[in-house]
């Protein structure tokens, strides 16, 4: 019952979640020993979620998926090229009045992959090209596992907290190797992973829950929150919703100028366009060891609010469009 209103008034239950595990961060932040605790479970959460990954993503799906190399190809532009230069933009014009902090975390939005549930189901409702947008949001997320620690080495520098060999380690051990295994497992048991989605969801929103509780806690404990004014959270709201309309508008100009049909449009407008917070807030524990965790993941949990609800209501507005007319043959025609 609460779902159904909360979808009547276009909102999605996971943001209220969101907000919750905020507001208990807040209340009961995990301090000495269960912050410990906290930190260990985040690392078997997210080794578990990228295993789940693995187990379910079809290498067959992947391979296909590829041969669209011109689709693949602008994707693969829009999510490390146009975003990140936008970001440089966007960083630069309001450093004045911006925090060093939600600066960088703007960056970081913008050098990671795209997401992969939500940029399949927006495709699908929207009746455009699902096997490539499963694949163009899959590929991203594995190029994502070295693309975007050598784009915060590149663009933020030294900024970009203790980035090293030992980074790169810790991104293969807590991400890649899982995702490995579940690939290698996946015989065994994606079809029952596939037969218990609604457990797999459960287990993927829970995962990132729990790192958002660890990294709000963290702020917490620091006394981060006290340099967040209203102004700082108004300013990384319409920073975040000015590059997603740019990205939105590019991709899909871009799109048609280049010839795509609606439905390769469409699977390039949603994966283009999106940004992996169950793959970002993982590697941004790994890449900004040390720093302030809650305020620079704050730019990317506001743009995955607004990814949804423009992404929703874009998708419903190409839904509408109307069904391609059937091409009879000359006997279908004749027998009409």
């Amino acid at each position: 019952m609460l779902r159904r209103t909360l979808a009547r008034f276009g909102i999605d239950p996971y943001l209220i979640a969101l907000i919750a595990t905020v507001a208990v961060a807040a209340l009961l932040p995990a301090r000495g020993v269960a912050a410990i605790v906290a930190e260990d479970a985040v690392k078997v959460a997210v080794a578990l979620l990228f295993f789940l990954y693995g187990a379910r993503l079809s290498p067959h799906a992947v391979w296909e998926g590829l041969l669209h190399w011109r689709l693949q190809s602008l994707v693969f532009a829009s999510t490390y090229v146009l975003f990140p230069l936008l970001g440089l933009v966007l960083t630069r014009l309001s450093a004045p009045w911006l925090a060093p902090e939600l600066a960088l975390g703007i960056m970081f939005v913008c050098v990671l992959p795209s997401t992969v549930q939500s940029s399949i189901a927006f495709t699908s409702i929207a009746r455009g090209n699902v096997p490539a947008a499963l694949c163009s949001a899959s590929v991203s997320n594995l190029f994502g596992m070295v693309m975007t620690p050598l784009l915060v080495m590149l663009l933020l520098g030294s900024k970009g907290g203790d980035f090293s060999t030992k980074a790169v380690e810790d991104i293969a051990l807590q991400l890649l190797l899982p995702f490995l295994v579940g690939q290698v497992l996946r015989p065994l048991i994606g079809a029952f992973l596939l037969r218990h989605k609604a457990v797999m969801s459960l287990v993927d929103r829970g995962s990132i829950l729990l790192v958002v509780y660890a990294a709000f806690s963290e702020g917490m404990v620091a006394g981060i929150w006290s340099q967040v004014t209203l102004r700082d959270l108004g300013l990384v709201i319409l920073l975040d919703i000015v590059l997603l309309a740019l990205v939105l508008v590019t991709t899909t100009v871009l799109s048609r100028r280049f010839g795509f049909s609606k439905e390769d449009e469409i699977a390039i407008v949603f994966c283009g366009s999106k940004k992996s917070m169950a793959s970002g807030i993982p590697m941004a524990n790994i890449l900004f060891t040390g720093q302030a965790m809650g305020l620079i993941v704050l730019p990317l949990m506001l743009f995955h609010q607004a990814q949804l609800f423009a992404c929703a209501t874009l998708a419903q507005r190409y839904a509408r469009r109307p069904e391609p007319a059937v091409q009879l043959t000359p006997a279908q025609t004749a027998e009409a």
